[in-house]
């Protein structure tokens, strides 16, 4: 299944998925059932590998998830979506969540008038993500934005283009979460 974890090339031709999709190797090919626990195991490793995340601090945030109201595998996804390094990435400022979080790192972003270089800050309703003055005349960050256009925005992110700023509107919900994640079955692996 494509993650989209290479930015554009996973919307081109030359995505490992279009050319093999299988496992590499002799025995790639063959014909094997997935117990239910290979299926959970799966969903996981989807989610992390989509986020960008290891395990413990994946871990973490499923508790955190597991502690607050509402269906714990939601609230999950849903504070995986606010994460800065997510949401720079959904603005369009990097092409992937990799080139985001690095973006990030390097203290290209502002969030509500304070630069701030941790990807996993959780970001609430109403926060103000504005691009460094320095950092609006990157010819990578230019280009990043005009490949964004073509993508469509999500109903809880706003984007500004002439002030270089984005507002995130309010959490977003399970219909306005993009990701192909069944998180049911996380839930399900966790609580054994």
């Amino acid at each position: 299944m494509k993650l989209f974890l290479k930015g554009t090339r996973c919307f081109s031709s030359k995505c490992a998925i279009e050319r093999q999709n299988y496992p590499p190797g002799q025995h790639g090919q063959a014909r094997t059932k997935i117990t239910t626990y290979g299926q959970q195991l799966r969903e996981k490793q989807k989610a992390k590998r989509t986020y960008g995340i290891l395990e413990r601090q994946f871990r973490r945030y499923f508790a955190m998830a597991d502690s607050y109201r509402g269906v714990t595998g939601t609230v999950l996804l849903q504070m995986l979506e606010r994460r800065l390094d997510n949401i720079v990435y959904r603005l369009g400022i990097g092409a992937s969540r990799a080139q985001a979080r690095q973006f990030v790192n390097h203290g290209h972003v502002f969030v509500n008038g304070r630069r701030v270089n941790i990807p996993s800050f959780l970001a609430k309703p109403g926060d103000e993500i504005v691009l460094a003055e320095g950092s609006r005349v990157n010819q990578m960050i230019i280009a990043n934005l005009e490949d964004a256009k073509s993508r469509g925005r999500l109903a809880w992110l706003d984007w500004n283009p002439e002030t270089f700023s984005g507002k995130m509107l309010s959490i977003p919900s399970r219909e306005d979460i993009p990701t192909e994640v069944n998180e049911q079955l996380i839930v399900e692996l966790y609580s054994k």
